[in-house]
């Protein structure tokens, strides 16, 4: 497989990982060059120094969301620098590669030396050792992912009392190349997570202006969305719809892995849970099975904390579902609501509030 081939598929999809090859510029070569002028027979040596090489640098932008450009073109390589010349004229320095990344990506470093070897891994399935080496969260925060080359020296440099006509010069240093993963872990306050069409997006969508797509079959949400709830007193909270989880998703079964990363910044998770039992669940087990995904997956997780929201209260037998589920859990906080109808939301809403919400500040 060519990890570098463009994949026909359609180019409004949401991608959160990526591997891709960075090459920094080489830096310029100092040269060799006297001075040979009218009247200046013994100018002596005037060769320039290298540029250095550009820079492959990731900033973190709020207008990206995701990596999906670097799927068609996962290269990053910035320019070289030039030579030097004559007169003690410096080369140009390289141009660097300024990458936008959205907020929250995290960048590891692969161990391969070279691109046939990174095409030959697989991430996860040969149980690649991969080193973090940066956590990019702010807004306009940058990277060095590689550095560039240091420019040569020009023989001007080393002219000495005893060596006046010196042809010793220096090369310009390579820049630095590897072979990264970059993953994004969406950044927010909150995250939704529970079975497929338990009403996590029909959730979001009531509580903040986000939109995501809702349908009543599962699966409806393929990719995370982030809302932003606001409050009285100028506070707000961001809230993250994970699309559904199934059991066994810490072993990465219907891409769990893919959707359990971006909970992993929250400060609190709501565990939406379908009361009215549809397609025959028992609520009991689906919060049962849910917390052990989670722990599996990151017993750190586990402990954030959380609570339940009980959805689908209009339904005629969510009201004893819930008796059942509150007698099995009785010191689990549960919110009951219909986020169709929106009822018991303002309850929500006050938690979320008091527990999350950020005063703005302007």
């Amino acid at each position: 497989m060519n990890m570098f081939a463009v994949p026909q598929e359609d180019f409004t999809m949401f991608i959160d990982h990526i591997r891709i090859f960075a090459k920094a510029g080489n830096g310029g070569h100092g040269v060799v060059s006297f001075r040979r002028e009218k009247y200046v027979p013994r100018g002596g040596p005037d060769g320039g120094d290298g540029g250095n090489g550009g820079d492959v640098i990731l900033k973190v932008s709020p207008h990206t969301d995701n990596l999906r450009q670097y799927h068609y073109d996962p290269k990053m390589i910035a320019d070289g620098g030039n030579n030097g010349a004559g007169g003690r004229k410096t080369g140009r320095g390289g141009k660097p590669f300024i990458a936008l990344v959205p907020p929250g990506t995290v960048v590891y470093r692969t161990p391969a030396t070279h691109v046939q070897e990174a095409v030959e891994m697989e991430r996860s399935e040969e149980g690649i050792d991969m080193e973090p080496i940066a956590d990019l969260t702010d807004t306009d925060q940058e990277f060095v992912l590689c550095a560039g080359g240091k420019g040569g020296k020009g023989n001007w440099h080393f002219k000495t009392p005893t060596n006046r006509a010196p042809t010793e010069h220096t090369l310009g240093t390579d820049g630095e190349f590897g072979i990264f993963y970059l993953e994004l872990r969406r950044i927010a306050d909150v995250g939704l997570v529970g079975f497929p069409n338990a009403g996590k997006s029909t959730l979001i969508g009531k509580l903040s202006h986000a939109h995501p797509k809702v349908a009543s079959y599962p699966f409806t949400t393929l990719q995370p969305v982030v809302g932003v709830a606001e409050f009285d007193g100028f506070k707000r909270c961001t809230i993250a719809d994970i699309p559904g989880l199934i059991e066994g998703a810490h072993l990465n079964r219907g891409l769990g892995h893919e959707f359990l990363r971006h909970i992993t910044r929250c400060q609190m998770l709501l565990f939406v849970i379908d009361m009215a039992g549809t397609d025959g669940r028992d609520p009991v087990d689906d919060l049962e099975v849910l917390r052990m995904e989670i722990k599996e997956y990151d017993e750190e997780l586990a402990r954030f904390p959380w609570l339940v929201v009980a959805n689908k209260m209009d339904s005629d037998v969510a009201e004893e579902n819930l008796k059942n589920f509150r007698r099995r859990f009785p010191k689990v906080e549960t919110i009951p609501i219909s986020a169709e109808l929106e009822l018991g939301l303002d309850a929500l809403r006050a938690v979320l509030c008091e527990r999350v919400a950020k005063k703005v500040t302007v």
